[in-house]
């Protein structure tokens, strides 16, 4: 099986500079990907100007006469922008020429366009974001939703869990991921109703729900998946990548600050590059858009050429392995199980007072 990415190439912080090479890194890492890449057609070109004609026919490259910039509204990229390179590399999943997309661009305008233009899935309320965040074993655990739903419903955490569950036993090979609930308390009685409710329609699921965790416990590597709102993963996720920023500016501060600090330095050298590997979140670039029917992805707006290329990887993996497709007949067995286990149902129930 083939697979061929469309890829908005002028999306995020530094565009072509950065993606067209990680593209490259792509194509000779795996020889059955092939890649679309959307937009400047003469700077793409320009780009690929040195690229051997092998490797040029594993290439398309589409033009884009417009970039959604960053502080573009969802208004502007959706109703203005319709020949952006982000609008375009998403169409050509809806036209079936690409397998998947990835784009560093605004990441509120990649999931507006994305669900206009692709939909949800049968079963599905609303999309997730979801990535890998590092752990102390070296796994890192999947969290969502990471900013594209600031408020939800206790239905909504269930089918967060229930597409993160697909998520991990497709792309991780694990068999039955346990499934954490981001609350201020390991305690049944602690949250607000939402996250209660939410706790409860969980603990009745077929999933393999652990019960609630907290922050701390992403980064211990307590469960494969941890289960929020998208106003609180946001806030997580930014609070993690600011004290990851902050610890390594502060241990390059300590040991420049004389000769003897920066021969300790040399001296501890390999033990901090085998620290800054354990933690580099470029590793875990690639935040994949759960729920839609398409598979995108969002890379992180600064990413280099390396972190880009994570995105693409896991772009390619995710299309590899039909994770799209699992997902949906995932819910389909869902939506044929028997009413009593129905969870839609049970969600009805709670919210009514029915259950307590």
């Amino acid at each position: 099986m083939t697979v061929t990415i469309s890829v908005d190439v002028m999306g995020g912080d530094h565009g072509i500079s950065i993606t067209v090479p990680a593209c490259l890194d792509l194509l000779a890492q795996f020889d059955d990907s092939y890649l679309i890449l959307v937009g400047n057609s003469a700077a793409i070109e320009k780009s690929l100007r040195k690229v051997s004609i092998e490797v040029k026919k594993r290439i398309k490259v589409i033009h884009a006469t417009e970039v959604i910039e960053s502080d573009d509204s969802i208004e502007v990229a959706l109703r203005r922008k319709k020949d952006s390179s982000m609008r375009i590399a998403i169409d050509q999943i809806k036209l079936q020429t690409a397998d998947a997309v990835v784009s560093a661009g605004n990441t509120g305008a990649l999931m507006a366009i994305s669900r206009y233009v692709l939909k949800t899935l049968q079963g599905i309320d609303r999309p997730a974001i979801a990535t890998r965040m590092p752990n102390q074993k070296g796994t890192g655990t999947t969290v969502l939703d990471l900013g594209a739903n600031s408020d939800c419903e206790p239905i909504h955490l269930l089918q967060f869990a229930q597409m993160a569950d697909v998520m991990v036993r497709v792309i991780e090979r694990k068999e039955r991921p346990t499934i954490g609930l981001l609350n201020i308390g390991e305690e049944v009685i602690k949250g607000n109703e939402v996250v209660k409710q939410a706790g409860e329609l969980l603990r009745n699921s077929q999933l393999n729900f652990y019960g609630n965790v907290e922050g701390n416990d992403i980064f211990k590597g307590t469960t494969d998946v941890v289960v929020c709102d998208g106003f609180v993963g946001n806030v997580a996720l930014k609070t993690s990548e600011g004290l990851a920023s902050m610890i390594s500016q502060m241990i390059k501060e300590e040991f420049g600050r004389s000769l003897l600090t920066k021969f300790m330095a040399f001296l501890v050298l390999p033990i901090l590059l085998r620290f800054k590997k354990r933690v580099d979140h470029r590793a875990y670039n690639g935040a994949m858009l759960l729920g839609l029917k398409g598979l995108v992805i969002k890379s992180h707006g600064s990413a280099d050429r390396y972190a880009f290329y994570m995105a693409l990887m896991r772009a390619y993996e995710a299309a590899k392995n039909d994770m799209v497709g699992n997902i949906g007949k995932a819910f389909e067995h869902i939506a044929n199980s028997s009413t009593n286990h129905d969870p839609t149902e049970k969600a009805v129930a709670l919210e009514s007072g029915d259950i307590k």
